[in-house]
């Protein structure tokens, strides 16, 4: 039971992907400037523990999900929910250490999204940086370059997205929807979750995973493992290497 809960009686929670915490820090300061949280949605919340209390999500029932500035975080019950806010910025914190060390492995661009000829090596003065918007990776050759991506993140993503495509569906391991089973056809979505493709017959069949991911995101990575045993990692990976000395940045909205 999670310790917080003790005293209320409370239950609920669940939700997607175990993980390691990544390396080190550089945070960014609230001041940066934002995108309209209208224009980007929230992946959902990509962990499958609870960050307060570090119970796995689903244990104890549904999932309490919050929005905090546009970004989505599940709770294993009502009673974390007020220990998160009071330590809003050292929980956040905590949740993009997990989320780099979950997406990193998978990450597709071997150079920055905003300055494409710059690489992303370890061995730079001010980077990579490693920096976590709306719950998924986006990797930058030094700090200025996260200013640009928060000036009109859409486009940048949307490269990300394509890279993450023309990578894993060659070789996605289904040609039915995960959730509902139905035939992908030529009128399939593919949507790509932290550096994840997922592939839907429809639209209801989204937003159906997105209120259940954990539920979705268990079967696709058996499916992974079943088409590709050999492999020692899929794209949704429960754990990460961190990579030599790397920066970290946040978005907290």
């Amino acid at each position: 039971m999670c310790p917080c809960c003790k005293p209320t009686g409370f239950s609920l929670i669940a939700m997607v992907v175990a993980l390691v915490a990544a390396g080190g820090f550089a945070a960014f300061s609230d001041d940066q400037p934002k995108s309209d949280a209208k224009t980007v949605k929230s992946d959902p919340y990509p962990l499958d523990t609870c960050i307060v209390s570090g119970e796995k999500l689903g244990t104890m029932g549904k999932p309490v999900v919050k929005e905090y500035d546009g970004r989505e975080v599940r709770f294993c019950c009502n009673g974390c929910v007020k220990q998160f806010e009071d330590k809003k910025a050292e929980m956040f914190k905590k949740i993009d250490e997990k989320i780099v060390a979950q997406q990193l492995p998978h990450y597709p661009l071997k150079n920055c999204v905003v300055m494409s000829e710059d690489e992303l090596t370890p061995e730079t003065a001010h980077g990579p940086v490693n920096y976590v918007y709306k719950n998924r990776l986006v990797r930058f050759c030094c700090g200025d370059c996260v200013a640009d991506f928060n000036k009109n993140p859409a486009p940048f993503l949307k490269k990300i997205d394509e890279a993450v495509i023309k990578e894993q569906k060659p070789d996605y391991p289904l040609d039915v929807d995960v959730v509902t089973g139905d035939t992908l056809g030529d009128e399939s979505i593919d949507r790509v979750y932290g550096v994840t493709l997922v592939r839907f017959a429809n639209e209801d069949s989204v937003a159906k995973f997105n209120a259940d991911p954990l539920t979705y995101t268990a079967k696709l990575r058996e499916a992974w493992m079943s088409k590709h045993p050999d492999s020692n990692a899929t794209p949704i990976d429960k754990s990460g290497k961190d990579p030599k000395n790397p920066q970290t940045g946040h978005d907290h909205g």
